[in-house]
């Protein structure tokens, strides 16, 4: 059995796109719609009630495309919003940090890891709780980078400075001993190379988005939801507000390619 309809896929704005391209590798026949939410980004300075009622807002309109499974491509929302998202859904609806956690308890060799993200998601212990979960022995240490966001959406993602505020926020983390960092915003992935410059290949970087791809290929198959195998996928991109230039630097970092944008009324 197949499905053709599309996957929904949303995040606060344009970083959600690092999922998107993910999905998009790993799974080529399925055609994606990226809702990002452009005119009430960033969402990890807002309360969790405010989030959850986002979250539900954009998961709706996805529904109302036909969407047959909802990927929650941002980590803020994840953390907050997923069990509401999931008893009012029609669909499946995945996170990243699940994806992410289980990753990390892979990964790790000395069972202590570090998760960085917003101030939201730091604030929330999602990472901690789904740990500690699986493990109850894992020690996590975790680190809001506020910072690190509007680098990316600068363009600045090979820079010296966004080099030396990396190096601020994970110096600790470091030299508390972690072996294992997940990388806990869905924009910190456009930050790979800078982040592994200055750990100097000592720890391993769980990347949120790639883990999240491979949970949503294996739901699909399991639940037979998966494109025809003939089908091209295509990537259609609606958002809430005009782009700024973060919409080219995503692009151009992630070489993805995508039509004409499409402007989504919000409620």
């Amino acid at each position: 059995m197949s499905n053709p309809r599309p996957i929904g896929v949303f995040d606060s704005g344009i970083g959600g796109l690092t999922v998107v391209k993910a999905l998009g590798d790993l799974l080529p026949n399925e055609d994606i719609v990226y809702l990002g939410d452009t005119a009430r980004v960033p969402y990890g300075p807002k309360s969790a009630e405010t989030v959850q009622r986002y979250g539900l807002e954009l998961a709706q309109m996805l529904m109302e495309r036909n969407a047959k499974a909802l990927v929650v491509a941002c980590n803020t929302v994840s953390s907050v919003a997923l069990p509401l998202l999931a008893r009012k859904c029609s669909v499946p609806v995945i996170g990243v940090i699940e994806p992410g956690a289980r990753a990390a308890l892979q990964a790790t060799r000395n069972r202590h890891i570090g998760v960085i993200g917003t101030r939201a998601t730091i604030r929330s212990g999602a990472y901690e709780k789904t740990l500690h979960a699986t493990d109850n022995k894992v020690r996590v240490s975790s680190r809001a980078c506020p910072l690190l966001v509007p680098f990316i959406e600068e363009g600045l993602l090979n820079d010296e400075i966004t080099d030396r505020v990396i190096g601020r926020y994970l110096e600790p983390l470091v030299c508390d001993g972690i072996d294992t960092l997940v990388l806990g915003c869905t924009h910190y992935p456009l930050l790979t190379g800078a982040i592994a410059r200055v750990l100097g290949g000592k720890v391993t970087l769980v990347d949120s988005a790639h883990n999240c791809a491979s949970a949503v290929h294996e739901m699909l198959d399991r639940q037979s939801l998966s494109a025809p195998s003939s089908n091209r996928g295509e990537l259609h991109v609606a958002l809430t507000d005009t782009a700024d230039n973060f919409l080219n630097v995503a692009r151009d970092a992630l070489q993805l390619s995508f039509g004409e944008i499409e402007l989504q009324s919000l409620p």
